[in-house]
């Protein structure tokens, strides 16, 4: 089963959500976190930390991530694991390919025009808001 991870990034006043804009499908022209795959054996927190900086230069240093949640969809053969954290200073952005984009925490996340993930960015976000951010790492 393929692994993937999506990484909820906020700014360090907890305003704004971090995005990447699709250049090409799947979700072509939507805002969508960032993340990508884990590879065979690899730990998911080194993951998460590896794809956030490959994606948006962010490195463990700017920001301390927990694992909060994981969706498993069987029908299509992967799962994927969900990291949140806020920064911990200003960070200059340089994305890799995609163009990033700090939201407003006010958007609707469950516009599926606008958002990839078929709803699931705002389920995401309502976890966060009511119950937390998940474990650090041990």
């Amino acid at each position: 089963m393929q692994a993937y991870n999506c990484i909820m990034v906020f700014d360090k006043e907890e305003k704004h959500l971090l995005f990447c804009k699709r250049l090409w499908d799947p979700y072509e022209g939507k805002f969508n976190l960032v993340g990508g795959k884990i590879d065979e054996g690899e730990d998911g927190f080194h993951a998460a930390y590896r794809e956030l900086c490959e994606e948006t230069g962010i490195t463990d240093e700017d920001i301390e991530l927990t694992h909060m949640m994981d969706f498993t969809y069987y029908n299509q053969g992967c799962y994927v694991e969900v990291y949140v954290g806020t920064l911990l200073s200003d960070v200059e952005l340089v994305p890799e390919d995609h163009p990033l984009h700090w939201l407003p925490l006010t958007e609707d996340f469950f516009d599926l025009d606008k958002f990839a993930g078929e709803g699931n960015i705002g389920h995401m976000l309502e976890q966060v808001r009511d119950y937390g951010i998940g474990e650090k790492r041990k």
